[in-house]
């Protein structure tokens, strides 16, 4: 049986204060508190995080743009995918010709960095993609980022013709890729992608979200990637059209669509993020809508309904659900809200919400345009930003009390 539950700031209880641990797990870091805002009732087991303000060791005269590509790799290194192009001038002044000034100049579009905080390497651009019919199939936007069980890497664009994913080595050799540059057909189209926004690659299963210019996910063999089958919400047919045109940011934040919808038949005009488990269930962040839907892989390879999950329904703006990740436990779920610069905290048995960290802001702990999350298999979270964010932050995990 279908089931929905609405999740909102507006039914929560009376937040409880939380009190936090303060002493450091290592020398190196320097740990400081966030705004936590606890839901569940008083006593409830929650899990505490701090900040980690000196993570990660950007090299001397690296900096980063706008970040929507975040990973951990079995190793719980940390991978990032970057913009270079949204820098300015007065950004990178150091990579100029001369150079205008003493920092900085852009790290390159992929980078991974120890859970320490180390960078260990670097790469990504148009060398790393091959061409067809002489169209390089690099992104020209870049968005999204996965690292399968094998550390090789699966990236994705929203930018003007972007309707690739790419597969490369763990140190940038191609490998494969799913679609083809300047190339989109609709949400029926078995090959042609539309802007896809992220992947997931489980037991088996390549599946994306086919979601800026495309509104559905679609999902590939693993081996061979043969096509498997598409999706539209509640696991209907996908509809809902595709957006005319070309993505540009303004329409992440525009009002023009009517406002959030949660019990939309189709989904909304940004499908951000799919998330898929050991256990076959497939978690989708339906932004616009500001909610998730989650899916369970039946035996033939369908994709059925669960139910709904929506994150403070009424807000506006850039919306809500960015991306889920879950503790390595499986205990809680973590949902990335863009709009509020939250992280909301569920039980992941009952779907219940427990608790938001976070705020908007620009210091430790706050955030702007709040893109990516995920986990580490020691309950770490890591969170990247895009728009004037262009950052990458740790969340230490402390413990449960």
């Amino acid at each position: 049986m279908s089931m929905t539950l609405l999740v909102s700031a507006s039914s929560a209880q009376v937040a409880q204060p939380a009190e936090t641990p303060v002493s450091p797990t290592s020398p190196a870091q320097a740990l400081v508190p966030l705004e936590m805002e606890v839901y569940a009732p008083e006593g409830t087991p929650l899990p505490r995080f701090m900040v980690d303000a000196a993570w990660p060791q950007m090299p001397p005269t690296m900096i980063i743009g706008q970040t929507p590509g975040l990973a951990v790799d079995g190793d719980d290194n940390v991978w990032l995918a970057h913009r270079p192009h949204t820098l300015s001038f007065s950004d990178i002044g150091l990579a100029a010709d001369p150079p205008t000034a003493l920092c900085c100049e852009p790290g390159p579009t992929i980078m991974q960095f120890s859970a320490e905080g180390e960078y260990l390497q670097g790469w990504g651009g148009p060398d790393y993609a091959p061409e067809i019919d002489g169209v390089n199939q690099w992104p020209r936007n870049i968005h999204g980022l996965y690292i399968d069980d094998d550390n090789t890497v699966w990236v994705g664009g929203n930018g003007d013709g972007d309707h690739v994913v790419l597969n490369l080595t763990s140190d940038g050799e191609f490998i494969r890729q799913i679609g083809v540059h300047g190339q989109t057909a609709g949400n029926s189209h078995p090959e042609y992608l539309g802007n896809p926004a992220d992947i997931s690659f489980v037991d088996g299963h390549v599946i994306i979200a086919d979601g800026y210019i495309n509104k559905r996910i679609i999902s590939f063999d693993g081996m061979e990637l043969d096509y498997e089958g598409a999706w539209g919400a509640y696991a209907s047919d996908p509809s809902g059209g595709t957006r005319e045109g070309s993505f540009d940011q303004s329409q992440a934040s525009s009002n023009s669509d009517g406002g959030a919808n949660p019990e939309a038949p189709s989904f909304g005009d940004i499908v951000h993020c799919v998330v898929s488990t050991e256990e076959g269930l497939v978690y989708i962040c339906d932004r616009r809508n500001n909610r998730a839907q989650v899916f369970q892989r039946a035996e033939n390879g369908d994709l059925e309904f669960v139910r709904d999950i929506v994150i403070a329904e009424e807000t506006g703006g850039t919306r809500t659900v960015s991306d889920i990740t879950f503790s390595p436990d499986g205990e809680f779920i973590y949902i990335a809200d863009m709009m509020n610069s939250s992280i909301w905290i569920l039980d992941s048995e009952s779907y219940d919400i427990l608790a938001r960290i976070g705020r908007v802001g620009r210091y430790p702990g706050e955030f702007t345009w709040l893109h990516s999350v995920v986990a580490d298999s020691e309950g770490n979270l890591y969170t990247s930003e895009v728009n004037t964010g262009r950052r990458i932050q740790k969340l230490v995990f402390m413990g449960v009390e």
